[in-house]
């Protein structure tokens, strides 16, 4: 969160659209057992909690208690027994479990319920439930091991957590389920949060984690991923760690209709803060609806554009444009629009005599390289161009040659363009002239 109290301010006000748009939403947000492991990264994701059920959101946390499993298992003298990073849980084993997982529940409880005049949570007045709201079964024999007490979710009690939703409470998931049989059940948190989302209708699903999110081959974390995307990654993690885990968990979740889930990482102090009240996050967004919408330009746009394509004006990347050029221009232009923000362009000028049109001022926010918006704008070009009627795209480029060579464009010269961009073709530019089949 920014320090310096403009910043604040600056914050502050460009939050405001997605407080409104979150209140009276309903959340999921899984709490692995690292985080409350940890007493002072608990305390400050517990504050965010607060401060997010103060600004109107239904919230619901799952939360994990692996690692406080596992010392209690070695206290007792007790193997951890993993299969595909499930674990094997027998009776004593179960005995275990359920006494950290208690243990955590009030810890929780307890933390939810602070209100000290010196702490951010000073008059939070938060009401708490948790429950039997999870009905579980067994997972049974896996590769030829009886998994014993461990069980997988079969039945979220949607109707009774939404009814403590409603009086304003924040609803507590532990991971034990119970059967109808009378029996209990160790569970995974990542089944029990997407479970519960699933089950609730959840507009978002949060799960926090070790790692930021999902990153491509170069390092880079990718912000947001389509479901398809996420699906593909899961191919290349290993069975069984945490990261599959968690994407498979949410990949599960917007399967089943929640519209987007959220991974980031508990190291990041304010993470939840950040992913939801900033267009960009912190984490990956994994959705099966993009954000991101190609669209026409309009009049509105104008500002927008400008400040996009200057500083490659300035560079001599593109030509440059005035204000009331692109004005008169503004119906040649398709833009990439993220959440209220122009963060990419590009401009189609057809030239129906010769059936062909020219792809011209393609631009994208450098914070947004590297992430297939180009592609995207460059399909959206082809689709209007192909729409009109053309059978060729071409484009004049000084710096980008490879680019749209690896896309499909092939070398051209000026005598292959229209007669009339022939005529006004740049010497002194020397643009390099690149042609596609359409």
């Amino acid at each position: 969160m920014p320090r310096d109290p403009s910043q604040q301010v600056y914050w502050f006000r460009h939050s405001a659209p997605y407080i409104h748009a979150y209140r009276g939403r309903t959340v999921v947000i899984l709490m692995p057992g690292e985080v409350l492991a940890d007493k002072k990264r608990m305390s400050t994701i517990v504050q965010d909690i607060a401060l997010l059920s103060s600004l109107g959101l239904k919230l619901v946390v799952a939360y994990g208690a692996r690692p406080q499993i596992d010392e209690r298992l070695n206290q007792c003298g007790l193997p951890v027994k993993l299969h595909h990073g499930l674990r094997i849980t027998g009776t004593e084993e179960l005995s275990c479990v359920t006494e950290v997982v208690g243990r955590l529940r009030s810890e929780l409880e307890a933390r939810l319920s602070m209100g000290l005049a010196s702490s951010p949570m000073h008059g939070a007045a938060l009401q708490v439930s948790s429950g039997n709201f999870v009905v579980a079964r067994p997972v049974g024999v896996v590769d030829g091991l009886d998994m014993c007490h461990t069980g997988l979710v079969r039945k979220v009690h949607a109707e009774s957590i939404h009814k403590h939703l409603s009086m304003g409470h924040i609803v507590l998931l532990p991971t034990v389920g119970y059967s109808p049989t009378g029996e209990i059940f160790n569970l995974s948190c990542e089944d029990v949060a997407s479970s519960a989302a699933v089950a609730l209708k959840a507009d978002k699903l949060i799960l926090l984690g070790q790692e930021q999110g999902v990153f491509n081959p170069d390092g880079q974390l990718l912000r947001e991923i389509s479901l398809a995307q996420a699906l593909q990654q899961l191919e290349f993690i290993d069975k069984g760690s945490e990261q599959r885990r968690r994407l498979f968990s949410v990949c599960r979740a917007v399967q089943n209709g929640v519209s987007r889930a959220h991974l980031v990482s508990y190291h990041q102090d304010g993470a939840l803060l950040h992913e939801l009240f900033t267009r960009d996050g912190v984490g990956t967004l994994v959705t099966d609806e993009s954000y991101d919408e190609i669209r026409p330009a309009t009049i509105d746009d104008v500002g927008g554009i400008l400040a996009l394509i200057r500083p490659l004006e300035e560079q001599g990347v593109l030509v440059r444009r005035s204000r009331e050029l692109l004005e008169r221009e503004i119906g040649n232009f398709i833009v990439d629009d993220r959440d209220g923000a122009i963060i990419a362009c590009a401009a189609l000028y057809i030239f129906p005599e010769e059936n062909c049109a020219e792809l011209a001022c393609v631009a994208v926010r450098p914070s947004y390289a590297r992430q297939g918006r180009g592609d995207k704008l460059l399909a959206g070009a082809e689709k209007r161009a192909r729409d009109a009627g053309m059978k060729e795209l071409f484009v004049l480029t000084t710096q980008t040659s490879h680019w749209f060579i690896e896309r499909g464009f092939k070398p051209a010269t000026v005598g292959q363009l229209p007669v009339a961009k022939q005529n006004m073709y740049n010497l002194q530019r020397n643009s390099k002239v690149f042609i596609k089949s359409l």
